[in-house]
Formats: structure tokens, sequence, C-alpha cells
């Protein structure tokens, strides 16, 4: 079966996660797409390990697992952009694609020669993409930064982890790089709208992404708490500023989710646990109530739930229709039955011959589906067959050019 974007060529001029992030969702649906790396040492998230990637004596990769989880199905070229010759090898790529993506500080592209403007004028229907720490205006944005920067300035951790009166209280970040992969989902999206007006205008344009800006919209909802009330949300950790109960439980082995989102379920989870005049108290009968009375009705819930085991309430629970869930460990996470149905775990081939373990991608499309093969690729592994089959250099041509340190 055909995939979704085959049709799609992009080259990628990004590196660490939020870009690679996009670009990967590209290749995910087909898209082919060339990845721009620096001769000898290429992405900087080559090396952010252990572990690597081992070779047939068992020795460290330049393919960190950081790498792999956001570059699989590219095809890695080595051009070193900071070279007039590689300033024209990347000219003639982008007049071959239909999409670039980049995350040089603002300005640095610019110089090359490489900027929207620059390759727009040789590829007008060129759809450019690029991602920065705090957008191309503003009085930050000359400024580097990471994520973790980003999740402390948009106010995520502020929101994120226990309040400071409490042990182990303060700030918290995500366990993930969540404003990378936010911008990198919102970067997938908004280069596929841009391909789709492009049908109806037949011009490109140019997308400006910033961490910041993806971060703060990530506030979503709490955003509004503050802008409707005018009071500024404090951290609570495990539990919903807006709905109870919904929140993580003690229980006589392990810890269980309880996510009651409607008055209908709380009655269900109070039949469930044996307590069902509690739906009836005019306390706790509808939401608003239950959150105006929160710490009477997490005491009351607390003592019959710590008479059974986690597993033994989640069985419960889903009886009675009632949302919950486990905290799993992730050997646990693809241990589960449905995560195993779903094929979140897959296998792919790595073009050193190894085989490398990967999580799938979610997206499912009944008439072009996402298959996955492989995996991140080796440093500079498609240099001859793009600058051949691409570009039509010969083999002196290419020869010359490693010589000289380009590629």
């Amino acid at each position: 079966m055909k995939k979704a974007l085959e049709h799609l060529r992009v080259l990628d001029l990004s590196r660490i996660f939020a870009g690679p992030w996009a670009t990967q969702n590209l290749a995910d649906l087909g898209a082919h797409v060339i990845k721009v790396e620096r001769p000898g040492r290429g992405d900087d998230t080559r090396d952010w390990g252990p572990p690597f990637l081992k070779d047939e004596e068992g020795n460290d990769t330049l393919n960190s697992s950081y790498f792999i989880a956001v570059n699989r199905g590219k095809h890695s070229v080595t051009v070193d952009i900071s070279t007039e010759e590689g300033q024209q090898i990347v000219r003639e790529l982008a007049k071959t694609v239909d999409i670039v993506v980049e995350n040089y500080k603002v300005g640095t592209l610019k110089r090359y020669g490489l900027d929207y403007e620059s390759l727009s004028a040789l590829n007008p229907g060129l759809v450019y993409c690029s991602i920065t720490g705090f957008g191309q205006t503003g009085p930050y944005a000359p400024l580097p930064g990471y994520d973790f920067v980003f999740q402390g300035m948009s106010g995520l951790m502020s929101l994120t982890g226990k309040p400071d009166s409490e042990p182990g209280g303060g700030p918290m970040k995500y366990g993930v790089a969540i404003t990378d992969l936010t911008t990198g989902l919102y970067a997938t999206y908004a280069i596929l709208a841009a391909i789709e007006h492009r049908h109806v205008s037949g011009k490109g344009q140019h997308i400006d992404l910033s961490l910041l800006d993806c971060g703060v919209s990530l506030t979503s909802y709490m955003s509004m708490n503050y802008f409707l009330s005018g009071k500024v949300p404090q951290r609570v950790g495990n539990v919903h500023a807006n709905i109870v109960p919904y929140q993580v439980f003690r229980c006589k082995e392990g810890d269980i989710i309880m996510a009651v989102g409607n008055d209908t379920q709380f009655a269900d989870m109070c039949r469930a646990i044996g307590h069902p005049e509690l739906a009836e108290d005019d306390r706790f009968k509808r939401n608003f109530d239950r959150v105006r009375n929160r710490v009477e009705l997490e005491q009351l819930l607390q003592e019959p739930l710590k008479q059974r085991g986690m597993l033994e309430w989640v069985e419960i629970f889903e009886r009675h229709n009632v949302p919950c869930g486990p905290i799993y460990t992730l050997d646990q996470v693809f241990e589960d039955v449905q995560v195993k149905h779903r094929g979140l775990k897959t296998e792919l081939t790595h073009d050193s011959g190894a085989t490398v373990p990967s999580v799938d991608s979610p997206v499912r499309l009944s008439d072009t589906p996402v298959k996955l093969t492989a995996s991140a690729p080796s440093l500079g592994s498609a240099n001859e067959a793009v600058l051949k089959g691409d570009l039509g250099l010969t083999d002196e041509q290419i020869q010359g050019l490693k010589d000289k340190g380009i590629i």
C-alpha cells in the first residue's frame, strides 16, 4: 500500500529534538526525508548517551538512544554548510524538495544564503519551517534555549509538582522534553496545513514556530482558570484543579489513578467501593460541590481504597465503568495486553544490519497505513545515493568534496 506522504520530499536541517521530531513524523507517514548533518560528528544528540547502539564488536557507535528515538526513516547526508560549496549543495537540494525544516539561531542561515527568502527564490513552492526558542521576532529572538528553559518560562513547571508546603514540594519538570515534543507536533500539522494551502495558491510559505509559544499553549485550561478568576494557579500534585476525584489514591498494594469525569461516574464509583450513600450526599452530589469539599471527600474515599490492592480495584472499577488505571513503569507498559495488541513496541532494521527496538507510531490510517521499516541512519550513510541520484554528482566530484572535508 502507498503511504500518505510518499509524494513529499523533505530537507531536514534541524538538530536536537523539536525539528527532528517533526521530520520523523513526516517520515513515518512516508515522506522522503534527507537529514543534513555535520561531517564527522553529526547531530548533537548522536553522542547524548549512554546507552548507544553497539557495533558488531560491542563498541558504542554514534547512534545514541536519544538520536535513534527521533530520526528513524531518514537519509543522512553530511554537509559542511559553513563553506560555499556546502551551501551550494543545500541550495541544489532545496530545489528538489517540498519542505525545509531548520532550527538554527535567528539570522544564522541568512548569513549562509539558506534562509526562506533565498531558498524560496529558487523554489517558490517551498514550505519552510523555522523552529527556534523564542521565535523570529521579539526582544528574545536572538537567544538560544533548550526544552528545560521553556518548561520553566512557559509556566508549565509552576503547575507541575507538589505544593511547596508538602515534602518534596517545588516546581518539577516533565519526565520527557514536553515543549520539544509539542513544538514538533505543532510543526508537523503547520507544515501539512501549508502544503494543503499550496494546492490552492501554488505558493509555499514560511512557518515561524517557537518553543516558548508552544509551551505557553500547553497551559490551556489552566491559563483560562487564571484569566477568568484572576487567581494564579498553584501546584497541586496528582490532583485536578477542576474535577474531583481525579487523582492518585494509595491502595493496599500500589497506587491507582481515579479519573471520575462526571456525576454519573461518581455514583458508579461510590457503588463500586460499597458506599453508594456518598453519591447522594449534598456535599458531593455534583462536581462543583466535590471541588469545594475536596479534602473531606478524599478522606472518605481513602479508607475503603486501602482495603484492596491496586489491580483488584482496577478490575472492580472496570466492571462498574469507572475510568481508572494503574501507574506503570516502562517495563510494565510494554507487557500490558492492550499495548501489545496495538503493537506499540516494534523492531526496525538499522543500516549497520542491527535490529533496533522502537516505539511504533500511534497513527492508524485505514487506506495509507503507517509501516515503519528503517531505524535512524548512520552518519552520512546516504551521501552517495543523494549526491549522485538527486544532484547528479560524479564519483570524482564526490571524492573531491570528501577530500576537502565538505561532506
